[in-house]
């Protein structure tokens, strides 16, 4: 059973990281001199996996829109203007055949995304339908539905999904800046039922949502104490969306995200860590930089969810500039 720590009650000082990583430690791998970082990064990464490998993943949005809750980044909350227009659950057959595409194009995994705050029970049957299917295909599978109960995670589980993802998004100091309608507590006991269902889990965060160094620290802290940590770490950079409560944030310095790709690669040596939101917004050399720093998976495809992602054919230029392949990103011990 996973080891899950527990969040102050409102009101009350918000917790430090338990366990091998405190805030401090992780903080003190970001102040790094960025070349040290790097060639740390570089050392544990070829450690456990294969550098030239990237795993290849891609990401459709099964049920789109009119999500219920206050993410103030996210393009599918009800509660912000985006001109999104809400899309019902879409048919097995549909999901099928986006999945052969992706299969047919290189990809891996093949991730399926529902904008709910939690799914009723005829919904986890219909996307345990679909995991199923997919997993026919002799894809990898995963799915984020918002929260999950421990009979829901068991279902998914007999599907025979092998990946759930539930961001933390940020750290539990930061948390209430940029969601309101769910608690820290509820992604964790999310997270909970996904490992006592035999689930492995997705979970990583947002950068440059207008926090500082310490609060990325304080994410990557709380992901790597998790126990196990997580098997799949997506490292997400804030899509300005225009509507959304946080389309007004700084742009994140290009060299802090690639900072946070090898500060979670150092901590989670084990771990798939994936470049996901906002890969269009980064130049050629940034995403190298990234692949130097540890990241092993990429969101590979025209779309993420709402939002672009490079184009196939650009993605295959640059694996073959860089002299990389796709592949599993098994690691190696």
């Amino acid at each position: 059973m996973s080891t899950i720590q527990t969040i102050a009650p409102p009101g009350r000082p918000q917790p430090r990281a338990q366990g091998p990583w405190s805030n401090a430690s992780v903080a003190t791998l970001f102040d790094l001199p960025f070349s040290e970082l790097l060639y740390r990064a570089q050392g544990v990464h070829r450690a456990h996996f294969d550098p030239t490998e990237i795993q290849l993943s891609s990401l459709l949005s099964i049920k789109t829109g009119g999500c219920p809750e206050d993410c103030g980044y996210c393009s599918q909350s009800a509660h912000h203007d985006t001109g999104l227009k809400a899309q019902p659950l879409m048919e097995l057959e549909q999901v099928l055949a986006a999945a052969r595409a992706a299969q047919a194009a290189g990809a891996r995994r093949f991730c399926m995304g529902a904008a709910w705050r939690s799914p009723k029970p005829r919904q986890v049957a219909a996307v345990a339908r679909m995991v199923a299917g997919v997993k026919a295909l002799g894809l990898e599978t995963c799915v984020t539905l918002g929260m999950l109960d421990a009979p829901h995670a068991r279902e998914l589980a007999d599907a025979g999904l092998d990946y759930y993802n539930h961001n933390l998004d940020t750290s539990p100091e930061f948390y209430g800046n940029v969601v309101t309608t769910r608690t820290y507590q509820d992604r964790l006991d999310t997270l909970r039922c996904v490992r006592e269902a035999g689930i492995k889990v997705c979970c990583g965060g947002i950068v440059g949502m207008g926090e500082d160094r310490t609060v990325r620290a304080g994410l990557i802290a709380q992901l790597a104490n998790l126990d196990p940590y997580p098997e799949s770490v997506p490292v997400n950079g804030l899509m300005r969306i225009a509507g959304t409560p946080l389309h007004g944030s700084a742009p994140l310095d290009p060299f802090e995200f690639v900072r946070t790709v090898a500060v979670a690669r150092i901590a989670m040596p084990r771990a798939v860590v994936r470049l996901s939101a906002g890969r269009e917004q980064m130049d050629d050399a940034t995403q190298a930089l990234c692949f130097l720093a540890g990241a092993n998976s990429m969101f590979y495809g025209d779309a993420l969810l709402t939002t672009g992602n490079p184009r196939v054919d650009a993605d295959r230029q640059l694996l073959a500039r860089l002299g990389m392949r796709g592949g599993d990103a098994s690691c190696k011990v």
